[in-house]
């Protein structure tokens, strides 16, 4: 959008010489169009997300589909646009087998994922992420590789890539496609929040509600009933 903005000010400067009532007018076409632009970018951002959701419902074992954009640069003495841009959170679906990233609340980036086989199950929860390390190998399956690495438990439970056959297959671990992981890895912090959750995620929104644990659902529903 900004490129096809910048062309309307080109032509808007190149009216200059054919006076001033044709100034204005094109000062004013131009304000209702960049307006118009601007009002229309939330809309854009929502038809992309949900673009995003119908995809992953059709991604084959190791396929993700990414959309979210990295910030442009600091300028010289500016806070880093990394620093200010929205949190993302990264909500695994353990019976879809998908993984979603959302940045703030609108979905923008969605992958297959290989969790916890029976017997390994991986946990359900809402973790922070503790560690990060790119080149981690496993402390205790001999030295397996674990590519890009984030840590949501100490005991052995984290996000990685690594092999993704389409169904459960893992020691507990959340599995990921390499190119996924890596591009997760790019745009998470330590205290970026995980859920792992046995429902199945539908929509291009965040649902607020996976980021409550259930002793804070069961206050939320006391308050309400006392509200009565």
């Amino acid at each position: 959008m900004a490129p096809f903005v910048a062309s309307r000010v080109n032509e808007s400067r190149k009216g200059i010489d054919k006076g001033t009532n044709a100034m204005k007018k094109m000062s004013v076409t131009l304000f209702a169009m960049t307006s118009a632009l601007l009002v229309a970018q939330p809309a854009f951002a929502r038809s992309e997300a949900a673009m995003i959701d119908a995809a992953a419902a059709e991604l084959a074992p190791n396929d993700y589909v990414w959309t979210d954009t990295a910030p442009p640069p600091a300028a010289p003495g500016q806070p880093s646009p990394v620093a200010m841009a929205q949190p993302v959170t990264l909500v695994v679906s353990l019976p879809l087998q998908r993984a979603y990233l959302y940045r703030g609340d609108v979905l923008v980036a969605a992958s297959t994922v290989s969790t916890g086989r029976d017997g390994n199950d991986t946990p359900t929860g809402i973790y922070p992420i503790l560690q990060k390390n790119k080149d981690h190998r496993s402390n205790i399956y001999d030295g397996a590789p674990m590519p890009y690495m984030q840590r949501l438990t100490w005991d052995g439970i984290a996000l990685h890539a690594g092999n993704n056959p389409g169904f459960p297959d893992s020691h507990g671990c959340v599995r990921l496609p390499a190119g996924f992981a890596k591009k997760l890895f790019g745009v998470t912090t330590l205290g970026t929040t995980v859920v792992i959750t046995d429902e199945a995620v539908v929509g291009d929104r965040l649902d607020r509600s996976l980021l409550q644990t259930d002793s804070a659902r069961a206050n939320a529903a006391q308050i309400a009933a006392l509200d009565r």
